[in-house]
């Protein structure tokens, strides 16, 4: 089906479903930073910046009433799902105030299973063969997404404002969660602690720790290649120790793949291969406990219904209507 960017649509009142959301969301944590005021480290930039991407919003509401087409619409849907790069850090500024949680994480771990999964999968697969392929998949996490929006919007334009209400809408709960829930994961803590405690079970409370140390901790580096340096370098730019669970990786890549499914099988046939190797991958370069990516994984789907539902009882009309 072919899109034409620049056909005139009848103006859309108002604000696009995912506008709405981010909206309550900057609002919401605008409220907490007035709440942590004192305990933050720069409350100010962060009430300032929220400031500006709410103009952001309002500034492209008035540009596309300027000219209404389906590319205006998209720059509207476009920047409220680029700026999730922005927020994901942001959960670190409200939990490196609050106690670290890892050690219940994975003492809960090694009960469940007797050992540190983490530790285990990529103690005793090293290879490269492993290595390469599981951080590609990885690293795979950005271009799905890019590539299920673009297909919805391309070919399924109709549908593009719900994909985007239920990606960002996820990912903001999964935000939440990660703001009250300060857990950074073993790639994070097992260093911190000492890996010989971690070999003989013992895992220590570190408290505020991570508010004081927010490098990123890599995990051991056992054969070095192309999709390890990109995991490697994407995370030196933008990861905190924060947001371990429940993985959103998983969970939002599951959602993609259902979103896939609904879309296209063809589109979700290519997607799964890596979805498999990004699902694994969580545990295997130590981003993730093992139980963080089971309930990633679990949480998407009662997360999609709920999404979808709040989309189809608040939000459902259509985003572009042709004159």
């Amino acid at each position: 089906m072919a899109l034409d960017l620049f056909k005139k649509v009848e103006t859309r009142k108002g604000l696009f479903a995912v506008e709405k959301v981010s909206l309550i969301y900057n609002l919401l944590t605008s409220i907490l930073i007035l709440f942590l005021f004192q305990r933050m480290d720069h409350p100010v930039t962060m009430l300032i910046e929220r400031i500006a991407i709410a103009a952001m919003t309002f500034l492209l509401i008035y540009l596309y009433r300027l000219a209404p087409c389906k590319l205006t619409g998209f720059i509207r849907m476009a920047l409220q799902m680029g700026l999730l790069a922005y927020w994901y850090p942001d959960t670190f500024e409200f939990n490196r105030v609050l106690p670290n949680l890892d050690h219940v994480f994975a003492a809960a771990e090694q009960w469940m299973f007797g050992c540190q999964p983490a530790i285990m999968f990529s103690h005793y697969l090293p290879q490269i063969w492993v290595s390469e392929p599981l951080n590609m998949g990885y690293f795979f996490y950005y271009p799905m997404i890019f590539g299920v929006a673009m297909f919805y919007f391309i070919y399924r334009y109709d549908l593009f404002e719900k994909l985007a209400f239920v990606l960002v809408t996820c990912f903001f709960i999964y935000y939440l969660v990660y703001i009250f829930v300060p857990c950074a994961g073993p790639q994070f803590y097992f260093p911190v602690i000492g890996y010989e405690n971690v070999e003989q079970g013992i895992f220590p409370a570190i408290g505020d720790y991570f508010d004081k140390n927010p490098q990123v901790l890599l995990a051991p580096e056992y054969d070095r290649g192309f999709f390890y340096n990109l995991v490697k370098g994407s995370q030196q730019v933008g990861e905190r120790p924060t947001a371990a669970f429940p993985s959103s990786h998983v969970g939002i890549s599951t959602i993609l793949m259902i979103m896939a499914w609904r879309g296209s099988r063809k589109l979700f046939a290519c997607l799964f291969p890596f979805y498999v190797l990004l699902c694994c991958a969580t545990v295997y370069i130590q981003a993730h406990y093992l139980i963080d990516s089971i309930v990633g994984f679990v949480s998407a789907f009662a997360l999609y219904v709920l999404v979808t539902k709040m989309f189809k009882r608040w939000f459902a009309k259509p985003m572009f209507k042709d004159q």
